[in-house]
């Protein structure tokens, strides 16, 4: 393309990349935040421009005289010292919505028309929705028809508390899925909060505004270590428990073992009045809950820079914890054990003892040479011996 004389072709190239095909353009288009016209300058030459390039300014021109819309093409008369006087189109300008569609051609009507088909249904429920459509536009464009039509079966029969407590896959709804609920959750939850005028917002969002609770996430193995422990939970000898569960419900034992890989929670030993919760990873959410601060707890995770970010995040939920085997006593018992640690984070974590930070400090600077001792690496002695020693406290 010359640095002068933009053709038509260059044209409807800029219009399709920055207007049609850049959706946070196109959705300010449709709804009025980037209001029309559209005006591009052609870039009309200079005399000397056009004297170094007479075949490409009289294409120039010519090409602009067989624009579809005349009424598009702004043209000037200027003169030239050797060229004389010469008509030249110096802008384009695009006035509304349907003009660029018909500048763009078959495929953007077609586009066009299906945001159309789309849109019908829902709006004759309400026509304010299309606000909301136009903003979601990428995800109505992801839908069937048939998606289109049962959104438009849905969103009448929703109304405040209708979940009365259950989860979302059990509303009571009729010929529509509890799965497309959740599959078009984002969108379903701004239509229905421009049809209830904002309360939905309000309200916190969907789950809150249906009396609907959320799907259960952050699983976490509980395992009673005692005879006494599992007893108290059914008889049953290792749990599967959300985040959200643990959080409500007090587990019965006075001692809590918070472990921080899955394979190290099944290899615990017998421990009288404790149980374990182990499993999590990174997960320290569940920890955000009164009835632990009554409870003595040990935790017990990796040595490298992702163990101990973790312990000083369960330390900020729970600052009475007890870091078990995360010491540089452990780190020289096992250091031929040691491996390298493959993605380290590097920030120093807020919440670790003086001495926790010197550990993690020295790990960083391999000063061990390694960065890495797995919890699955310490042998079964070494570990009944601190978990006793934790016991007896």
């Amino acid at each position: 393309m010359s640095r002068w004389g933009l053709l038509p072709e260059d044209v409807l190239a800029q219009l399709r990349t920055r207007e049609w095909l850049n959706a946070e353009n196109l959705r300010g288009r449709l709804s009025g935040d980037r209001p029309f016209p559209i005006r591009i300058a052609l870039k009309a030459p200079t005399g000397a421009q056009a004297l170094a390039d007479l075949e490409h300014f009289r294409r120039f021109i010519e090409s602009w005289r067989h624009w579809p819309n005349p009424g598009q093409v702004d043209w000037q008369t200027k003169k030239f010292l050797q060229l004389g006087e010469q008509a030249l189109p110096v802008a384009v300008q695009i006035d509304s919505m349907p003009a660029l569609i018909a500048v763009l051609g078959s495929k953007a009507e077609a586009r066009k028309q299906r945001w159309e088909q789309l849109m019908r249904p829902l709006l004759s429920i309400d026509a304010r929705l299309s606000t909301v459509l136009i903003k979601q536009l990428s995800v109505l464009e992801s839908m069937a028809p048939d998606d289109s039509a049962l959104l438009a079966q849905l969103l009448p029969q929703l109304h405040r508390g209708m979940g009365q407590g259950a989860y979302l896959r059990s509303l009571p709804l009729k010929g529509v899925d509890t799965k497309f609920v959740e599959n078009y959750h984002g969108l379903i939850e701004a239509l229905a909060d421009r049809l209830h005028d904002g309360s939905v917002t309000e309200r916190g969002g969907l789950l809150n505004w249906l009396n609907c609770i959320a799907n259960p996430s952050g699983w976490l193995l509980v395992r009673p270590l005692c005879r006494q422990g599992r007893d108290r939970l059914a008889g049953l000898p290792v749990l599967q428990m959300d985040t959200r569960t643990l959080q409500s419900y007090v587990l019965p034992a006075s001692r809590i073992l918070i472990v921080e890989n899955k394979q190290s929670g099944y290899a615990l030993p017998e421990l009288d009045d404790t149980i374990a919760v182990f499993g999590g990873g990174r997960n320290t959410a569940w920890m955000d809950t009164e009835w632990l601060k009554q409870k003595s707890i040990a935790y017990w995770g990796d040595i490298d820079s992702w163990g101990l970010t973790i312990l000083s995040d369960a330390r900020r939920r729970q600052p009475h914890l007890q870091a078990l085997m995360m010491d540089e006593v452990t780190v020289l018992e096992y250091r031929n054990r040691m491996v390298d640690e493959e993605s380290p984070q590097t920030r120093l974590p807020e919440y670790l003892t003086e001495a926790e930070q010197q550990l993690f400090e020295r790990m960083q600077s391999r000063h061990y040479e390694k960065t890495r001792l797995e919890q699955e690496r310490l042998a079964p002695d070494y570990i009944r011996a601190c978990l006793r020693n934790w016991h007896c406290l």
